[in-house]
């Protein structure tokens, strides 16, 4: 049964994506004991509210009656919860310092507005009282994108957007629709199918991102090959900015009236203003939803496969899902199951000469005809390209399954099982290397085991509830990989990687995440590819758009946010290291599973947007 996009779900806890479950599937335990020899102890809860460390807020009595009198009273909360819910997004540092309760900081308030002026009004406080802003969604970046980081400033608030949720207007003429910026997925979805549309855009954060954290991170979903991503999708954005209001687009269908500047406002991460209502394009709901899977001999096969059904194939010949695994993220889908099904799997692709596959899920949608007609399109242009095909099974279980990862992170990083995920695109020309080689600087970083010397402070101890599994040295991991966000020119790479967490499991991350970021940059890919920029990439974006790109975003966050109190650190980093490497011009990287249980990706595709 598919997952249905319209559910709500509860507010995520402050120390994970879901309040505590099962515990971790069996299958999942098992492919964790035999590939990794991995002990999987008992969970380890998250600290208690009353045991957390938070730093005490350090507004003045005029700042708040300031604030106060913009938002109300009732608006601006600095309880302990509040402002610990708005500590973090959802990366795993974030969710590891979350559940020893120790975050690294805290806002000093939480403000929820419930217009668009009271948002103005807050940032005209905020410039005058010397306070950071940080415009917080759904909370569930995973590259520090809501840190509340004060960037030099007096203080620092979390500005949530929760209550401008509303559906503005739907034009069924020009299918178009516009909300206000704090409206989640499942909101959005519900009202727009109750008028017979959908928006077709659904990160594995869909449940509890926002419209405008789409936006401000240029967000893909899980279908964007078929519906488009946000940036794609986006015919209209206001933004309040403390010099003031830009309404931007949805005059004509098109203009060449200088510069898009709506492509400017996506992606700008908060550094700029407050996005605060979204125009986005509509279609129809699709009556009929169809799933297939085929297997590869190989994941370049596989990928090969996939580039002539994005050149050569005739328009929709891509399904609206397109998600290719590679050999291990394959091996380990199948591993999970311990069916007849797959046994038999197994045994007819070895038959076939497929002893390692590459499993490719397509999901097409639209109307009967139209999905019959493409879907059989796509199925000669595979077969001709070498894949076999399998049964429906592995993709509708993947669709069942497609919001569930982030909660099995939880439940892994409960037992000591490191695990996170990371991102890039690449030229199909260059894409087999590239997947080649960020694979193989994860696993060799995996197997370096933590530097003799330490790293004391990068960790902080924050392992503290982070589990029992053992980790050393050259311990055991998997690197798993799939590309799911196609173009006729190349795709993207989305890394899942899986390992005992060692006694720093931060100082872990941080050097997986260092040796991949090399790698991207060494082969020419995207420092991201819809993760965003946030504070995790904020040094290696002068290697992407050049030192004067940067500076020309520095001076347009000049003129937008003179006082420079919009989400400090994030996209352009701190003002004095981003400078320093602007000037220099060189930066530092620093066929099924089973039905219910994901396969161990964490994908937040994260858990990455809003």
């Amino acid at each position: 049964m598919a997952a249905d996009i319209t559910e709500s779900v509860p507010q995520a806890p402050w120390w994970g994506w879901a309040a505590a479950g099962a515990g971790l599937p069996e299958g999942a335990a098992r492919v964790l004991r035999a590939r990794l020899g991995a002990e999987i102890g008992e969970p380890v809860a998250p600290a208690a509210l009353d045991e957390v460390e938070l730093p005490e807020p350090e507004l003045t009595a005029a700042a708040l009656e300031a604030l106060a009198g913009a938002a109300g009273h009732a608006a601006v909360s600095q309880r302990a919860s509040d402002r610990l819910r708005h500590a973090a997004g959802k990366h795993t540092p974030d969710l590891l310092r979350q559940r020893a309760g120790r975050p690294l900081a805290a806002p000093d308030a939480v403000v929820t507005p419930d217009t668009e002026a009271a948002v103005a009004a807050i940032l005209g406080v905020c410039a005058a009282h010397d306070i950071a802003v940080v415009p917080f969604g759904g909370g569930t970046s995973v590259v520090g994108g809501v840190a509340p980081l004060r960037g030099g400033h007096a203080a620092v608030i979390a500005l949530d957007l929760g209550r401008l949720d509303a559906l503005i207007a739907l034009d069924e003429t020009d299918r178009t629709a516009t909300f206000e910026a704090g409206i989640r997925g499942p909101a959005l979805e519900r009202a727009l199918a109750a008028r017979g549309f959908t928006l077709g855009h659904l990160p594995q954060s869909h449940q509890q991102a926002t419209l405008g954290g789409y936006a401000a991170t240029r967000s893909a979903g899980q279908a964007s090959t078929g519906y488009g991503a946000i940036a794609e999708l986006i015919t209209g954005i206001r933004i309040e900015t403390p010099s003031g209001r830009l309404d931007l687009g949805g005059r004509a269908p098109a203009s060449a009236a200088g510069p898009d500047l709506r492509q400017l406002v996506i992606g700008s991460e908060g550094a700029f203003g407050v996005i605060t209502r979204v125009t986005v394009a509509i279609r129809r709901a699709p009556t009929r939803k169809a799933y297939g899977s085929w297997a590869f001999p190989s994941f370049d096969a596989g990928a090969a496969a996939v580039r002539a059904l994005a050149q050569d194939g005739g328009r929709g010949d891509l399904p609206e899902v397109c998600r290719l695994s590679d050999e291990e993220e394959t091996e380990l889908t199948l591993a999970q199951s311990d069916s007849g099904a797959t046994r038999t799997l197994r045994r007819w692709l070895g038959l076939r000469g497929i002893d390692t596959p590459a499993l490719l899920l397509g999901v097409w949608e639209g109307t009967d005809g139209e999905v019959r007609r493409r879907r059989s399109r796509a199925a000669r242009i595979l077969r001709s390209h070498g894949g076999v095909p399998t049964t429906e099974r592995p993709a509708a279980a993947w669709d069942a399954g497609r919001f569930g990862a982030p909660r099995l992170r939880d439940e892994l990083l409960a037992v000591g099982v490191m695990v996170d995920t990371l991102e890039t695109a690449a030229t199909w020309s260059e894409l087999p290397e590239t997947h080649r080689a960020v694979a193989e600087a994860i696993r060799g970083a995996l197997a370096a085991g933590p530097a003799t010397t330490g790293s004391g402070a990068a960790g902080s101890g924050s392992g503290a509830n982070a589990g029992t599994a053992a980790g050393s040295a050259g311990a055991p991991s998997a690197v798993q990989g799939h590309i799911s966000h196609m173009y006729r020119d190349g795709a993207s790479l989305y890394y899942t990687f899986i390992a005992a967490a060692e006694a720093d499991p931060i100082a872990q991350y941080e050097r997986v995440k260092a040796a991949a970021n090399a790698a991207i940059l060494a082969r020419g890919a995207t420092i991201t590819h819809h993760h965003a920029v946030g504070t995790e990439h904020a040094a290696l974006l002068p290697a992407e758009i050049g030192p004067l790109g940067v500076r020309a975003l520095r001076a347009v966050k000049a003129e937008l946010d003179p006082a420079g109190i919009m989400n400090p650190g994030k996209l352009l980093g701190a003002p004095a290291a981003a400078n320093a490497a602007a000037a220099g011009g060189a930066t530092e990287p620093a066929p099924e599973p089973a039905p219910g249980n994901p396969v161990l990706d964490s994908s937040p595709s994260a858990a990455s947007n809003g």
